[in-house]
């Protein structure tokens, strides 16, 4: 639908600044080697031909880094992530808006329909990952207040606290994926 955004957030490719878990047990390059086919897929996967608008949301937001074809390059601000994607909401308040982690492998245009598609049911979606955390938020112009409040971000409670902040029942969740953080996901994705 016209007006719809998707919002691709992403940390600028840089040695010691991407997948740092993962890092500590597969060494800074091959992690940023991860990240990097990460982001280039799903960019690729996400670019042309799409009913929605397609911005690219980096940290840090002076970062030497090209947006591709078909993407607006927007940075993230500062403050912690909940700051910071309370404010990629906040700049479209009347929109349909999803955005989209950039770092599960395998996410691609289908998820980003099925999430729109969702937000005609209901005014939130969560694509739920298998820590606690989740890889896909979108909402529709009837948001919290404070979607972001009192989240503890990097754990297993990360989704739990933000569904805190949304009327039961109006929500919808996509199928879950794993997040890449640990040796242990990379190899449960290899098998």
């Amino acid at each position: 639908m016209r007006g719809d955004t998707l919002v691709v957030f992403a940390r600028a490719p840089r040695l010691g600044a991407v997948k740092r878990r993962l890092a500590r047990e597969i060494g800074p390059w091959a992690a940023l080697r991860f990240y990097r086919a990460c982001l280039a897929g799903l960019l690729r996967a996400l670019r042309g031909g799409r009913p929605w608008r397609s911005l690219l949301a980096l940290t840090p937001g002076r970062a030497r880094f090209a947006a591709p074809r078909g993407f607006t390059r927007v940075s993230q601000g500062g403050g912690d992530l909940g700051a910071r994607m309370a404010r990629a909401f906040a700049a479209r308040p009347r929109r349909r808006l999803v955005l989209i982690g950039s770092d599960i492998p395998g996410v691609g245009a289908a998820e980003v329909r099925a999430a729109f598609r969702a937000l005609g049911r209901a005014p939130a979606v969560f694509g739920p990952a298998l820590d606690g955390g989740y890889w896909l938020v979108g909402m529709g112009a009837r948001r919290p207040r404070r979607p972001f409040a009192g989240v503890r971000w990097s754990g297993p409670r990360a989704l739990a606290d933000t569904l805190a902040n949304f009327p039961p029942r109006r929500v919808v969740l996509l199928p879950p994926r794993r997040d890449i953080d640990t040796l242990a996901d990379l190899a449960a994705i290899t098998r």
